[in-house]
């Protein structure tokens, strides 16, 4: 896993907002916090997300976005892209990878951060039909398609040369890989997920759940008791 003094920029590409800041809001506090300059690119706006009938859905995907922009400034993200892909309908379709390819190509990331294309039999709520399809997508974004002159000639013609990412960190993943230790950073993540406001039934109840989790996490990795911990599956790219 790169760590942070050798990562300049890092991509993170989600299905949903608040995904992101679940998997791992406290390692982007990290990481901003040590100057890497972190981008976020959402492939919906959530728009089927709540429970709210009375909210239009073209009302909840603009509530949405504000959400995330602010969860994002929460742990010093100011870079967001919404790629407005309908939710509940995600596909790793070609027109897919080819956005995806062109923020790469964009941001010119070391680092990809995406969800697992596999689906995790042990915490189904990771695996959402949405962030399996993200997470291929964005896997075959980073490899073959954003390195490639060939992919998608369009991009070339519009001045985006091509990119070679080093590594992809997969959130969710059924066999995790790497652990990062976020103790001193979960209060900025409960911060960034609490902006979530049309999402959240219980927000009082968050913290202690989000504290458990993150417990759980650590504990699995080892660490002594009271740290607190994001997982990733590291897949080397270049």
């Amino acid at each position: 896993m790169l760590q942070p003094d050798q990562i300049e920029r890092l991509l993170v590409v989600m299905a949903h907002p608040d995904d992101v800041d679940f998997g791992s809001a406290g390692t982007m506090a990290m990481l901003t916090s040590r100057g890497v300059e972190v981008h976020y690119c959402l492939v919906t706006d959530g728009d089927a997300g709540g429970s709210d009938r009375t909210i239009s859905r073209a009302e909840m995907a603009a509530i949405r976005r504000k959400e995330q922009t602010e969860a994002a400034a929460m742990v010093g993200v100011e870079h967001l892209v919404f790629l407005g892909y309908p939710d509940g309908r995600v596909e790793p379709t070609l027109e897919l990878r080819r956005d995806i390819s062109r923020v790469i190509r964009e941001v010119r990331p070391q680092v990809v951060v995406s969800q697992s294309p596999e689906r995790n039999l042990d915490r189904i709520f990771a695996s959402h039909p949405d962030h399996l399809a993200a997470g291929e997508a964005a896997m075959s974004a980073v490899y073959p398609d954003s390195r490639n002159p060939f992919a998608y000639p369009e991009l070339l013609e519009g001045g985006l040369e091509p990119w070679t990412v080093h590594e992809i960190w997969l959130s969710g993943h059924p066999k995790p890989s790497d652990f990062i230790d976020v103790t001193e950073f979960v209060d900025q993540k409960v911060e960034a997920l609490l902006c979530h406001r049309s999402q959240h039934p219980d927000p009082e109840g968050l913290p202690a759940r989000i504290r458990g989790w993150m417990g759980a996490t650590a504990a699995a990795a080892g660490l002594p008791e009271g740290r607190l911990a994001e997982a990733f599956r590291v897949v080397a790219a270049a």
